[in-house]
């Protein structure tokens, strides 16, 4: 069944002539009558009562007819969707580092909501190792982690820098001596920051 024998088909219910309908549709009549014909054969049944003042739905017209309105609106919706792209629209997943989330993101995501209200955001929250993953198992559509991660599989693009220091009470006069036995309070595996630090330690 071909979307364009639906579109005729409604042209002509809406008309209520084949003549009208091939005006409307500027076409000849007679390729407005094949697939009419062509739609009913494939069918099995009449879709038209033809009389003096042109045509009428049949019981089966009448049943098809909802339908080939729904998916001739479906088709003008996914078309309208996919295809415009200055209002984008539906869902985005994004992931993001909690530190980075917490101090960066908000203006960025006031001003993002205001511009494209009509996309369905959720921010999604980890560490690196997790986002990463689920952006590979298509469950984000994208993350800012920390990296670099140089992976082939991936597109990666800097976004800030961010330098970690080492702080320490004013009464520690060598931070080195801290660093040589230290006691260290952390986030779970997989944390970008927690693995920095391993590797300093």
């Amino acid at each position: 069944m071909e979307l364009s024998d639906l579109r005729i088909f409604l042209t002509v219910a809406r008309t209520q002539g084949i003549t009208r309908a091939a005006q409307e549709l500027h076409t000849v009549q007679s390729n407005v009558s094949a697939r009419i014909h062509a739609l009913e054969k494939e069918l099995g049944a009449p879709l038209f009562r033809r009389h003096a003042r042109g045509v009428a739905l049949t019981n089966a017209g009448e049943q098809l007819l909802p339908y080939a309105e729904r998916i001739s609106r479906l088709v003008d919706d996914a078309r309208h969707v996919i295809g415009d792209e200055t209002d984008p629209c539906g869902p985005l997943r994004i992931g993001s580092l909690e530190t980075t989330a917490g101090l960066r993101l908000p203006p960025v995501l006031a001003a993002f909501t205001e511009d494209c209200p009509r996309v369905d955001f959720s921010l999604i929250t980890g560490p690196t190792e997790q986002l990463v993953r689920d952006v590979l198992d298509y469950q984000l559509d994208g993350a800012l982690v920390s990296g670099p991660l140089r992976r082939p599989d991936m597109v990666e693009t800097p976004v800030f820098e961010e330098r970690l220091v080492l702080v320490t009470a004013r009464r520690v006069a060598n931070p080195d001596a801290v660093m040589r036995d230290p006691k260290i309070l952390v986030l779970r595996t997989g944390c970008s920051y927690r693995r920095r630090l391993e590797i300093i330690l």
